[in-house]
């Protein structure tokens, strides 16, 4: 497996669940430095996202969910105010944790890292996580009391 010294990987996460934990793994797995971006409490209004959770108890949840479900201590959590963050910034971040839904981003923070000379990132792509009839995991549904964190269906 590919080791990389610092990775970078993002999102909102507002109510935390299996999604989440598949993508932190990931990158917990191939980073050595895990900088997480999520999304501010601004920038989920721009982006017109619901939520839950303002950005500091999404902070907290974070921290504790990390911390219950890896142990790890190697990372930072970095407040994103549009979708880049640090990743056009620093060539110290060598690879890019994402899901199918987002990699076009990540194509774009590509060719922004080109025009600033810095090198491209690795793009590590992580399948959507989906319940027992194959639907996406995801906050909304959790959100509508459709499924809980797990994806177990909860209404009918």
């Amino acid at each position: 497996m590919l080791m990389f010294d610092t990775v970078a990987t993002g999102g909102t996460f507002d109510i935390l669940h299996k999604g989440h934990y598949a993508l932190l793994l990931k990158a917990f797995e191939v980073g050595k430095f895990v900088i997480i971006g999520m999304s501010s409490d601004k920038y989920v209004t721009l982006k017109k996202k619901k939520i839950t959770n303002k950005y500091s108890v999404r902070l907290k949840n974070l921290k504790r969910f990390i911390k219950q479900e890896f142990n790890k201590f190697n990372y930072s959590i970095y407040e994103l105010n549009d979708f880049y963050g640090p990743t056009i910034l620093t060539k110290e971040i060598q690879a890019i944790v994402t899901t199918e839904t987002t990699k076009e981003n990540c194509i774009k923070i590509n060719e922004l890292r080109s025009s600033k000379d810095l090198p491209k990132l690795e793009i590590i792509v992580v399948p959507l996580v989906g319940d027992k009839q194959g639907k996406v995991i995801s906050s909304t549904r959790i959100r509508e009391g459709e499924i809980d964190i797990n994806g177990k269906k909860l209404t009918s």
